[in-house]
């Protein structure tokens, strides 16, 4: 599946993996979050209800560009740094071309829209 994130006048795309995580994510949508930035290496804002945990590792090691749930604060992630492996995080799936580094050009702050995009 294929979602829309909007940052102020900029626009990403993205695809989801097929989990049940994923589905429960787009099954929220569309959903307007407040994000904040952490360690220079995630933009995270908390989503409205908790995704599945079905079938999926005890944490992960996301690459640059992986959108991800850290489940112990209900947020959504957006990865545009290195981050090591760390409990409680789930990848939901990938940022599409220079996503990640105009995100990490963004300082402080953001609030993000994300939709399923129309085809």
């Amino acid at each position: 599946m294929r979602i829309d994130i909007t940052i102020g006048e900029q626009h990403f795309r993205a695809t989801l993996s097929e989990s049940a995580a994923a589905g429960d994510l787009a099954a929220l949508l569309p959903v307007t979050l407040d994000m904040i930035d952490h360690g220079g290496v995630e933009k995270t804002g908390p989503l409205p209800s908790p995704v599945s945990l079905a079938g999926q590792p005890d944490g992960a090691d996301p690459d640059v560009g992986d959108v991800g749930y850290y489940a112990p604060g209900n947020d959504l992630v957006l990865y545009y740094g290195d981050q090591s492996f760390f409990p409680g995080i789930v990848i939901l799936g990938r940022l599409d071309g220079d996503a990640a580094q105009r995100i990490s050009e963004m300082d402080g702050p953001v609030t993000a829209t994300i939709a399923v995009q129309d085809d």
